[in-house]
């Protein structure tokens, strides 16, 4: 058993072996199917250490000793938020959001009394899913658009923050100012620098706290258009052949199924096309129609 230094050889506050982080990747695996690399081991010892400090534990071993023999839900809770990687922003890969707004329209064209269900299946934050919701306030020209959007993401911690739908003014410095003065409150007094999302936007989407590596997933209907955007890159490839495999029984044949830009579902599943710029629908037996990628890019 050898001690892990840093680099610089500086001292560690906490003993942490090589064991210690083969053991957390094992468990962090099983929990959450994410698949750390050996290049994370300061990220690991950072994050995990603050557990530490706030437990009073002395070694990574007794912490982890603990994790595994106390069973304590919150805890593993604590200890996934710890591993997860958080980092987007509000219209992230923006190309995807002109193709989500005329796919919304056409749909509703068809289905009149029944809202559009859409699932962004990694929220973090919440700037993704709040995206998602002006698009369709945009698309439909109301703040009370014919669609129902779930957020969920494993992070509880992040949810908490998307919930809340409270940033810093810096995170909207680039949005359209139209856009802004339409969905956004402005801080004063002590809450000056902040922003918050405007109630009704808030009360388009449904938060949940949720594992993709459940075995069971809470939802029965299927869904028009699924977020699931820069994730799979934290898995294996059995982890996401699973995963997509789940997707596609919540698909019917015209939802569509977005990927983040490094993402590439066409090597994980068989039972998908590409339409183009990561964005896919179920496959069949005709040609997938290209009409989605004709538009203009709008702000």
């Amino acid at each position: 058993m050898s001690a892990l230094k840093k680099p610089d050889t500086e001292a560690r506050e906490f003993l942490f072996t090589r064991d210690d982080f083969v053991r957390i990747k094992q468990l962090i695996y099983r929990h959450a199917g994410i698949s750390l690399s050996d290049a994370k081991t300061d990220m690991v010892y950072s994050r995990i250490g603050r557990r530490l400090r706030a437990l009073d534990i002395l070694s990574f071993k007794q912490y982890l000793d603990r994790l595994e023999q106390q069973n304590d839900a919150d805890e593993w809770q604590a200890f996934t938020n710890a591993l997860t990687t958080n980092l987007t922003s509000f219209f992230r890969e923006e190309h995807h959001f002109p193709i989500l707004a005329e796919h919304l329209v056409k749909l509703a064209a068809g289905k009149a009394g029944r809202p559009l269900r859409i699932w962004c299946s990694a929220a973090s934050t919440g700037e993704e899913p709040y995206s998602i919701a002006m698009t369709a306030c945009e698309a439909f020209n109301t703040l009370h658009p014919p669609v129902s959007i779930v957020a969920t993401d494993i992070d509880t911690n992040v949810l908490a923050t998307a919930a809340a739908g409270v940033y810093p003014v810096d995170r909207i410095k680039k949005m359209d100012a139209a856009r802004v003065r339409r969905f956004f409150e402005k801080g004063t007094g002590k809450h000056d620098g902040l922003v918050r999302m405007k109630k009704g936007l808030r009360e388009l989407i449904q938060f949940h706290q949720l594992n993709l590596l459940d075995a069971q997933w809470p939802f029965r209907e299927p869904f028009d258009v699924i977020f699931c955007r820069n994730v799979m890159i934290y898995f294996d490839k059995p982890t996401q052949g699973k995963i997509i495999e789940k997707f596609i029984t919540l698909m019917h044949e015209e939802s569509l199924l977005l990927a983040g830009h490094s993402e590439n579902f066409l090597y994980v599943s068989d039972q998908l096309q590409l339409l183009g710029k990561t964005v896919y629908k179920l496959k069949t037996n005709g040609v997938a129609r290209s009409s989605l990628f004709t538009h203009r890019k709008t702000t």
